[in-house]
């Protein structure tokens, strides 16, 4: 009988290292419906609802960030690696692991910690322009490397033998035609006819910059009919910008967490704020112009479905790698960049209303980005797993 493909993937912090560990998972399946693939990460971060909510299993370490920020409790770290790895190792024998994926973040490093150690071949993908901490340091431990962009390469040790796959992006989303679900989408989020739409999204626990500006933009725009605002403020900040829509009077009465304007209006209510994004590929359907962050994720997802936007990279990145990604897309002409500070509602009016006027030049900037592997990512990485599995090693010890 067969043994089945066991896969555990390192993944954890913010949605920025899980959703391309998810779409892995999904090529995985996809690839081998009979694979057993689980997760490593901590009790922190977003893993322990998106990871669980997705169907597969969490399996949590004692694991601290590789953060200069935490002071004297830095020295805490290689006790912290010890043990995380320790725990991923005992993971790794009680999945019968075959291979082991670290997609970046402090909570995949004791995953590829515990491959070292049980001696199963494990493989990173580095998804930022400028590899994070984490990966630099796993880098150093297999001999397996992908990067989302040709330029991480030179930021990691032995970045010359790295593969660039590109940025495992959901199924739904690589496949998007942003044409054919438009009228779907508009009806999603009841947008007036006519409208132009811009998205604001910060990401998956929102931004209080971008929030601040979006509402400032709102009270600016009140009353008018050509223009509607989507504001995903994450589950903390909705009641409060709502709060401030509604004194402005410029928010829309809510009709469900989506569904807050009525369709067919001429004019009102100009914005509306969400928790959440269930649906990106409606999201990024309904937009004609799409005002974020730069996690690298979201700089994939962009370049492959053709969205033009405002990037305002997040100024306390390490290595400042937001704004390094960011700039894959403006200097190809695909995507504004504004500084954090810059991004006042002032700025971004002067910046966004000449561009709704002009859907040619949206259009232009929509076929500007290289949209690259982006679409075949989470099934080359997935190919590269499946040849891992399949070579023999030294040490099968969690497989015989």
């Amino acid at each position: 009988m067969r043994t089945p493909l066991s896969v555990v993937i390192g993944a954890g912090g913010t949605g920025g290292h899980i959703y391309p560990g998810l779409a892995l998972a999904e090529a995985l399946r996809r690839a081998d419906p009979d694979a057993v693939i689980s997760f490593i990460g901590t009790e922190r971060g977003l893993e322990t609802t998106l990871i669980p909510a997705a169907g597969y299993r969490l399996h949590t370490v004692d694991m601290i960030p590789f953060d200069p920020a935490l002071g004297a409790k830095r020295f805490l770290l290689p006790a912290a690696l010890i043990r995380s790895g320790a725990q991923a190792r005992a993971v790794l024998r009680g999945q019968r692991a075959q291979v082991v994926v670290g997609m970046g973040g402090y909570p995949s490093a004791p995953a590829i910690v515990g491959a070292r150690t049980a001696g199963l071949p494990s493989v990173i993908h580095e998804s930022n322009a400028v590899p994070g901490r984490a990966n630099q340091f796993a880098a150093r431990l297999t001999e397996h490397l992908t990067v989302a962009f040709d330029g991480s390469r030179a930021h990691l040790s032995g970045g010359e033998r790295a593969l660039t796959v590109g940025m495992p992006i959901a199924a739904s989303l690589a496949a998007l035609d942003r044409r054919a679900l438009r009228a779907e989408a508009r009806r999603a989020f009841g947008i007036p006819e006519g409208a132009r739409v811009v998205l604001f999204n910060g990401g998956s626990l929102g931004a209080a910059r971008l929030t601040a500006a979006a509402v400032g933009l709102a009270a600016r725009w009140k009353g008018r009919g050509d223009v509607h605002l989507v504001i995903k403020t994450g589950p903390a900040a909705l009641a409060e910008t709502r709060r401030k829509l509604a004194e402005a009077g410029a928010g829309a009465v809510a009709r469900g967490e989506a569904r807050q304007q009525p369709a067919g209006a001429a004019s009102g209510p100009v914005a509306q704020a969400v928790p959440y994004l269930d649906r990106m590929d409606l999201a990024y359907a309904v937009a004609d112009l799409v005002v974020c962050r730069a996690g690298s994720a979201t700089i994939a997802e962009l370049a492959t479905t053709g969205v033009p936007a405002v990037l305002v990279p997040y100024p306390h990145a390490p290595g400042d790698h937001q704004t390094h990604n960011a700039r894959v897309l403006s200097d190809a002409g695909a995507a504004h960049l504004v500084p954090d500070a810059e991004t006042t509602a002032d700025r971004l009016a002067g910046l966004i209303d000449p561009l709704l006027a002009d859907p040619a030049r949206l259009a232009v900037m929509g076929r500007a980005a290289d949209p690259g592997n982006h679409a075949r990512a989470a099934d080359l990485l997935a190919e590269t797993v499946i040849r891992l599995a399949a070579r023999p090693t030294t040490t099968r010890e969690f497989t015989s």
